[in-house]
């Protein structure tokens, strides 16, 4: 029972911070213009980066961190640090501030930093300090499915928000991913001050 609370918990959390829906309106203007097929193939190629990203850091994430030396907790405080940035310009911006058009918006921006970006992986790294591999390996599958799903039915959704709507869930996701910020920067700190 507790692993699945865990499992319920982590998976939250990770939805959270990848925030598909709230991705929408970025989402609709990357991929505007681009046929139907193509657009499954950017969606597809996206969905794959970043499940890869987070699977490698869910095998191999503190070998990577011994690699460069860096701690869990100055890992968790600059993911902290990067999502609050990323929340508040979200808050004052709007999620299209975002957009970059270069190459592959598959690869960048979409797959790496759009879904998974700093935040997931340090999310990642996180729940597998606190509740194991399992559960990180678990979380990941479920929210890039999920994602996933979200991903292909990217137009219905949008013309079922809206503009607003649309707008208003991107701003509601980065008020709560401000929270987790500011708790990661703050357990951060903690662990830090008592290492």
């Amino acid at each position: 029972m507790d692993m699945i609370e865990e499992l319920l918990r982590s998976t939250i959390v990770l939805f959270v911070i990848v925030d598909p829906v709230g991705n929408v309106p970025i989402l609709v203007e990357l991929t505007r213009g681009l046929p139907r097929d193509s657009r499954k193939r950017v969606f597809n190629l996206a969905t794959l980066v970043g499940s890869s990203l987070l699977l490698l850091f869910a095998f191999a994430g503190h070998q990577i961190l011994l690699l460069f030396g860096v701690s869990l907790y100055s890992f968790k405080v600059a993911g902290g640090i990067l999502f609050l940035f990323l929340a508040l310009q979200i808050l004052i911006y709007g999620g299209e501030k975002l957009l970059v058009k270069a190459g592959d918006v598959g690869v960048f921006p979409i797959g790496f930093p759009l879904l998974v970006g700093p935040g997931a992986i340090t999310t990642t790294m996180i729940t597998i300090n606190s509740s194991g591999q399992l559960v990180a390996i678990l979380s990941v599958l479920i929210v890039m499915f999920f994602s996933w799903l979200i991903l292909m039915g990217v137009d219905r959704l949008y013309n079922f928000l809206g503009k607003v709507g649309a707008d208003v869930v991107a701003r509601v996701m980065a008020v709560i991913l401000a929270g987790i910020a500011i708790e990661y920067i703050l357990s951060g700190v903690r662990d830090a001050l008592t290492a």
